[in-house]
């Protein structure tokens, strides 16, 4: 029998039967391959969501991939039988932000697969069409799983608009700057430098193209044209931010607990720092992460390190905040 995970509400969890909803108009039914889970994930489980980003009972998964098994009314049946990701963000598709391509700030409030509506820890999702990118027929669907951590990245990329020779960097070496690092290697930088606290990521920073890796306790250069953050630790920020040149682009997209030191007024304002931030992906950086995966140019494979049952969904989210170097991308598989 097919299953989906229902959490009650903090700490409490079930593995529940589960029937796929028909599409209605404009919607697709989806065959889930599998879903990732990140740190989001780990704060539903244990209640530290933030209030209004998260609506109990619910079944998590906002990071998946799969297959069209069913499309509703209005929608090309030429989708069925594709190979998708979707995203997240439910917007309303008529306020201004909308209409101007800006899906995450939405002012129609917020709504999100796997946060306030259900997703895809479960043998299937049904979500709006609209909300799908097609994927190339021989795509890894267990790599294209991880497609929306790096469709957040590709946002930061797209707003950095770090051009061709210029000196670059990336703060944090988890999922998040890994794909940071590959999307700012396709760019073709002079230098590409990734900032971390895991001497032990070295080696994969490197193979996704970066020039030179060092820790946070060492000495560091300054000068970059482009720096992207990804670490959200409390002083990450800050440490991107004196790596630039003056007049240079932060792209933050790390969320630090509450009361983290954040960026200096004045040390923006004298070096003209010119600073964006990401939360979510809107549809053009989506499109511009199936355009690079299928191009062969993001690699997630090396990310995943654990791909475990449905039912293992505890297990998991136990991994994921472990701590342990050894865990990198965990992935449920219905």
């Amino acid at each position: 029998m097919s299953t989906a995970v229902v959490v009650d509400g903090p700490g409490e969890h079930r593995l529940v039967p589960h029937e796929s909803v028909r599409p209605a108009a404009g919607e697709a039914l989806v065959r889930v391959h599998a879903v990732g889970i990140c740190g989001s994930d780990r704060e539903v489980y244990q209640g530290n969501r933030p209030e209004g980003y998260v609506r109990y009972p619910l079944t998590p998964g906002h990071e998946w991939s799969g297959t069209v098994e069913e499309v509703g009314a209005g929608v090309p049946a030429t989708l069925t039988g594709r190979k998708v990701v979707g995203e997240g963000f439910r917007n309303c598709q008529v306020c201004d932000r909308c209409h101007a391509g800006e899906t995450t700030l939405c002012t129609a409030g917020y709504e999100e697969t796997g946060f306030t509506v259900p997703g895809a820890m479960a043998a299937t999702l049904t979500l709006p069409a609209r909300l799908l990118h097609v994927l190339p027929d021989a795509a890894d669907l267990t790599a294209a799983a991880l497609l929306e951590p790096a469709a957040c990245i590709a946002a930061a990329a797209l707003k950095a608009n770090a051009l061709p020779g210029e000196r670059v960097a990336v703060v944090g070496t988890g999922t998040l700057g890994m794909f940071a690092v590959q999307f700012l290697r396709a760019g073709s930088p002079a230098e590409l430098l990734v900032v971390g606290t895991r001497p032990d990521r070295a080696a994969l920073a490197k193979e996704f193209g970066a020039t030179g890796f060092r820790t946070r306790d060492e000495e560091l250069p300054g000068g970059f044209d482009v720096v992207v953050e990804t670490a959200g630790s409390a002083s990450a920020a800050r440490t991107a931010a004196s790596l630039l040149r003056r007049g240079g682009r932060l792209v933050l997209t790390g969320i630090p607990a509450p009361g983290a030191e954040g960026l200096d007024p004045t040390d923006l304002v004298v070096r003209q720092l010119e600073v964006h931030t990401v939360f979510g992906a809107p549809p053009d950086a989506w499109a511009h992460t199936v355009r690079v995966f299928g191009a062969g140019l993001l690699n997630p494979t090396p990310l995943v390190t654990h791909e475990l049952p449905l039912a293992a969904f505890a297990e998991a989210i136990e991994l994921v905040g472990s701590g342990d170097p050894e865990v990198g991308k965990v992935l449920l598989k219905p």
